[in-house]
């Protein structure tokens, strides 16, 4: 067992499940309606609570869309008043001048908007509701008014990924302050588009195309769900800023109903923060502790010289063999 420590530094925070798009990749199948078991609003000042009592990590407020809850002001508020340093992403659907000013004075950090699609064609269809690409477009030039600090993240799939340029440079124009690209982890309505996932040699090709774009040093950009790229990163001889995988070792994920997991993308309840505290679920969950422990990983990974620089995704090694301690699926390295 690895003997460092394991700071809490990022939870991701799904307050909602419901949302007004219905994207074809989202991870959380979310629908145009509210899951009454979500928790309230007091439920959500105590998960709060309950971080900063041991640590300050990022918290990252997400859904479905955080902004269609209608106590998101209040919520921001009590962190802020903690202490907490909070971040947004939203689909920008529902971001107006007036929400933009409020959540800046709340004390919100940055914003992060979902752009699929060089153009309307593009990210309509990934998004499933037409005018969503102009809402967003219409969201950055707000936040770049406002001076308000916006990263655009995009999901990577066949479907798009011919796209990877264009879409760089649109997050550039758009005055964006990063962009964080997420390859496809087929969970929730993803694994409707399964086969729409990049294979091993297209994912590698995939990863040198992003690098080609970082190495010119424009604007900040990070790959996640692709663990692999620290690798390149690190064969490229860059200075790692990071590592690949974090789930479960710095990173958390809470869900609309308050089940920890892992991430986002690998659905193993690993404890119920409402009843437990965050602060005993991050320091004794046992999936947690397993993927602490690098003696714990199988197949290639393993074996692997590069396993505490990228460590494989763990979703996708679950989704794939049933096994969140397995291979990642998408490497080239035999």
């Amino acid at each position: 067992m690895d003997k460092r420590e394991f700071p809490l530094r990022m939870v991701a925070w799904e307050l909602t499940r419901s949302c007004n798009l219905s994207c074809l990749h989202c991870r959380a199948a979310a629908k145009n309606e509210k899951d009454e078991r979500e928790l309230k609003t007091d439920e959500c000042k105590k998960v709060l609570d309950s971080i900063a009592s041991f640590s300050s990590p990022v918290i990252i407020l997400t859904g479905g869309e955080p902004l269609i809850r209608e106590d998101i002001f209040e919520i921001i508020e009590h962190g802020r008043k903690k202490g907490l340093h909070m971040v947004l992403a939203t689909n920008g659907t529902l971001l107006s001048k007036e929400r933009a000013r409020i959540l800046k004075e709340l004390g919100i950090k940055r914003i992060s908007l979902s752009l699929d699609g060089k153009d309307s064609k593009s990210h309509d269809g990934l998004r499933g509701v037409e005018g969503s690409f102009d809402s967003v477009i219409h969201a950055a030039r707000i936040l770049k008014e406002e001076d308000f600090p916006f990263q655009i993240n995009t999901t990577l799939t066949f479907i798009n990924v011919d796209q990877i340029e264009p879409i760089y440079e649109l997050s550039k124009s758009l005055g964006a302050c990063a962009w964080h690209v997420f390859l496809l982890v087929p969970v929730g309505r993803a694994k409707e588009i399964r086969d729409q996932s990049l294979k091993a040699k297209e994912y590698e090709e995939t990863l040198e195309r992003i690098y080609e774009l970082e190495r010119r040093r424009e604007i900040d950009i990070k790959v996640t769900c692709a663990p692999q790229y620290y690798r390149i990163l690190k064969e490229k001889g860059e200075v790692l800023k990071g590592s690949g995988c974090l789930a479960g070792k710095s990173f958390m994920f809470i869900s609309n109903v308050g089940i920890a997991q892992p991430c986002g993308y690998l659905e193993i309840p690993c404890g119920d923060v409402r009843k437990e505290g965050v602060e005993k679920v991050w320091k004794t969950s046992q999936v947690f502790l397993m993927l602490r422990d690098y003696s714990k990983y199988n197949g290639k990974c393993g074996k692997c010289k590069y396993l505490r620089i990228c460590g494989g995704c763990r979703a996708r090694a679950y989704e794939e063999y049933g096994d969140f301690m397995g291979q990642e699926p998408f490497c080239i390295i035999s």
